[in-house]
């Protein structure tokens, strides 16, 4: 019977081939995306799910509250948090703090190559960990013990992939005992060697320094002992013992901050540390995961909506060409009912088609994923692969998405066809006072959804376009052309090396202005602090933005002055410039009722000499902020470099930029000379929207195309189907224009309807979209008349082409049977 069935679908399906390849080419590129969206969702959500009682380890973080409501969140926590929580804490089954280590380090092996040191620079993955951490995170042991191995200070344990990269050829347990120098100043010896965890995980550290030495060489910025600073650097995970509500733990770690913290009589800073569960880390980009990427949970099942959208594009299809062939097939049917045959046979006969033409399209998808996942590499993990061997749970994937697209798709065609009955169509009377032939409503109820989907995605994508436009090539109150910046060397013990740099590289001829400060104008690091204004009645304290700048930092990033004047030059902190924001929050109406107040900061009143306008600190996703700039440049570390106007190679600017190399490797030999564009640093803010922007136009276009190749199937079927007719209407003297517009005319009616309720389906979404962001594009008009124009020009060439080839066919082979 089986067998039966499969050589009947076959000989159907080639039989009707055009209508065969569309359904597959729809179905394939609907499956196709769908399996690149569950790898990536699958990947996403698969992250540090192979921890035992996962669901009790939580990180510590913490919030801040500033007196104006304003709200800053840290991933760390005081250095000394994690000894405090594990002396003086009950409930927990492990404490582990560990501190990772700023930015990428440099690594010697004294007696690697012939006894001579190598250098490996730029090593990531180091971190300062305790032996909780060992016991907290299932690494497998090679040699060393996870009791011991982290004890004593100036102890180091490595993973298998640095042990090969540092000691090419040596096996693990030989290393136990040899050196190993972290910036040349921290000497070490290897204790044990760790698997790499092989599953997917935010902890992919590779170097473990003992905690010890992170305490005995003072190597926190002067943080192991105070209480009031906060560093993402400094993290502290914790175990609940069963039966330790969350609320609980964070009861007793507030009680413990409030025991050692020692609060500055002018701050009034609310401060809290809550448990964030590990399985919300690799999703939370407010208190991020360790540099490493974020998965951001709403654009995930924005995929997976897509995945399904296209998957119902080809059903879609399959339906309406299915059920526009049911005409064809009626006789057919009859006739296997009057040879006894049953419904419920019918209805798998037609399934089985269905069934066969999914399994192609499934095969087709499978050698169709590869290519996809080289067109999205630029926003696809690299660690994220297809194979049908080393990822079983494609097939289950797979196995199921064929059947449920099967039945989706197969279904009510089967029972459409299946229910005819046999006295009427065998006198061909199947559609008598139905009114299929003429209404169709479902066919076109169908139609009508594609492209309320097609056309939606068309908004979609102008509409962010648009944002990313506009977000780019705002005004955001600074100069961000021809500027480039680099960072000196924060381990420099020698202070004048930066004013020395500075000096040779003002006098380049290839630079317009150099100045000397902690960060330019837009960036994501971020410095603040509390500062405090008495204006005679109450004092105001604000949470306030910092740049430690030279009187040189206005002029060149071209920083408007709205009253007042510029710094002056200083090493410590003697003058503040203050932004609009910050003036309006102190309570000024004017710029210039400002200058000349003093204010509260680090134990300083600081006179207010300047005040500038509002220039966008961050993204244009976050509101401004209250900013100071103060004239100290002892804590200034960042260079930057307004370069002459650019020639037309733009040679001049290669070459200024290799002069600083040099001037660079003369004073940090063993350094990199690493520099940033300042315009592209800002381009960096919407890499996500960018993104987003990519994905919509590859799910526009296929989606495009899936609803454009229903369509013809239709306009194909449809003049097949009037053939007879459009020969009469041409014998009585039609012409070309009025055949296609009569042919035609129906169908894009459904295009506009279809444009009428996509419409405010588009709006919402989009306006959704945009409350990401604080300074916004407008929901123009002209967005949805772009997308009606496109779509109605892309449905008009594809009726155009199939029904003018049908207006120009010669009558006489269409009434010849007649």
């Amino acid at each position: 019977m089986l067998k039966n069935y499969l050589l009947v679908a076959l000989r159907t399906l080639w039989k009707h081939k055009v209508f065969t390849a569309i359904n597959i080419a729809g179905l394939a590129i609907g499956i196709s995306a769908s399996l690149v969206i569950y790898l990536l969702v699958q990947y996403d959500f698969s992250f540090d799910k192979f921890h035992k009682e996962g669901d009790r380890i939580h990180r510590v973080v913490s919030k801040f509250t500033s007196p104006d409501g304003e709200e800053y969140k840290n991933s760390g926590v005081p250095v000394p948090m994690g000894n405090a929580v594990r002396t003086e804490m009950a409930g927990l089954d492990v404490v582990a703090p560990f501190y990772t280590w700023d930015g990428s380090g440099k690594v010697t092996i004294p007696t690697a190559k012939e006894g001579k040191p190598v250098t490996y620079k730029k090593q990531e993955g180091i971190i300062f960990a305790d032996p909780g951490y060992f016991i907290l995170l299932p690494y497998e042991w090679v040699a060393g013990s996870p009791v011991t191995a982290l004890q004593q200070p100036y102890q180091v344990v490595l993973t298998t992939a640095n042990a090969a990269l540092y000691f090419p050829g040596i096996q693990p347990v030989e290393l136990i005992g040899r050196e190993i120098y972290f910036d040349d100043t921290i000497r070490t010896s290897i204790t044990g060697i760790v698997k790499d965890i092989a599953q997917n995980t935010d902890f992919t550290f590779k170097t473990f320094i003992s905690w010890s030495t992170l305490e005995k060489g003072n190597l926190s910025n002067g943080n192991a002992e105070t209480w009031n600073n906060t560093t993402s650097s400094s993290q502290l995970f914790v175990k609940l013992a069963a039966g330790t509500t969350v609320a609980k733990a964070e009861k007793d770690i507030r009680n413990l901050y409030n025991k050692y913290h020692k609060r500055d009589k002018d701050d009034n800073t609310k401060t809290a540390h809550l448990l964030q569960p590990l399985r919300d880390i690799h999703f939370n980009t407010d208190y991020g995961n360790f540099d490493q990427r974020t998965a951001h949970k709403p654009t995930l099942y924005g995929l997976l909506a897509i995945g399904a959208f296209l998957l119902l594009l080809g059903a879609i299809n399959f339906i309406n060409l299915a059920t526009a062939q049911a005409s064809q097939r009626a006789k057919e049917i009859g006739i296997r009912k009057t040879l006894g045959g049953q419904k419920i046979q019918l209805i798998l006969q037609f399934l089985s088609e269905t069934f066969l033409v999914t399994l192609l399209a499934t095969a087709l998808s499978v050698l169709i994923t590869p290519l996809l996942l080289k067109i999205f590499a630029d926003f696809i993990p690299k660690e994220l692969h297809f194979s049908l061997i080393s990822h079983p749970g494609i097939l289950l994937f797979l196995l199921v998405l064929l059947i449920v697209v099967s039945l989706l798709a197969g279904f009510y065609p089967a029972l459409v066809l299946a229910g005819y009955k046999p006295v009427l169509v065998l006198k061909n009377q199947a559609f008598s006072n139905t009114g299929q032939t003429r209404n169709a409503w479902l066919r076109k109820t169908l139609t009508v959804s594609q492209f309320v989907i097609a056309q939606v995605f068309i908004m979609a994508t102008v509409l962010v376009s648009k944002q990313i436009h506009y977000a780019i090539n705002k005004d955001m109150g600074f100069r961000k052309d021809a500027i480039v910046y680099f960072r000196t060397n924060f381990y420099d013990t020698v202070r004048s090396n930066k004013q020395v740099l500075l000096n040779k590289i003002a006098a380049m001829p290839g630079v317009a202005m150099v100045s000397l400060a902690n960060n330019p104008p837009s960036g994501n690091s971020v410095w603040s602090s509390t500062f405090t204004y008495k204006d005679g009645k109450k004092d105001i304290q604000t949470d306030v933005q910092i740049k430690h700048a030279d009187s040189n930092y206005i002029r060149l990033y071209q920083l408007r002055l709205l009253a007042g004047r510029n710094i002056t030059q200083s090493d410590t902190a003697t003058q503040l410039i203050i932004n609009e924001t910050f003036a309006h929050t102190l309570g000024f109406q004017q710029p210039q009722d400002a200058i000349g107040k003093t204010i509260g900061w680090s134990n300083k009143q600081l006179p207010i000499v300047g005040v500038v306008a509002d220039f966008h600190q961050r993204s244009l996703h976050e509101s401004i902020k209250p900013l100071a700039i103060a004239n100290a440049t002892d804590r200034a570390l960042t260079i930057n470099i307004l370069l002459q106007p650019k020639t037309n190679a733009g040679a001049n600017w290669s070459a200024t930029i290799k002069q600083m190399e040099k001037v660079w490797k003369a004073l940090y030999p063993e350094e990199e000379f690493e520099y940033r564009f300042f315009d592209e640093q800002i381009a960096k803010f919407y890499e996500s929207e960018k993104q987003v922007s990519t994905l919509l136009t590859w799910a526009t276009g296929l989606t495009i195309f899936i609803s454009c190749l229903g369509l013809l199937g239709l306009v194909m079927y449809t003049t097949a189907f009037r053939v007879k007719e459009i020969g009469v209407r041409k014998v009585l003297g039609a012409t070309v224009t009025q055949l296609v517009t009569l042919l035609s005319k129906d169908f894009m009616l459904l295009v506009i309807l279809a444009f009428f309720i996509a419409t405010p389906l588009a709006w919402l979404a989009m306006h959704q979209w945009l409350n990401n962001f604080a300074y916004r594009t407008g929901v123009s008009i002209w967005v949805f008349g772009l997308s009606a124009v496109m779509m109605i020009l892309i449905a008009l060439i594809t009726v155009g082409l199939q029904t003018i080839r049908a207006a120009l066919a010669n009558p006489v082979n269409s009434l010849r049977s007649e």
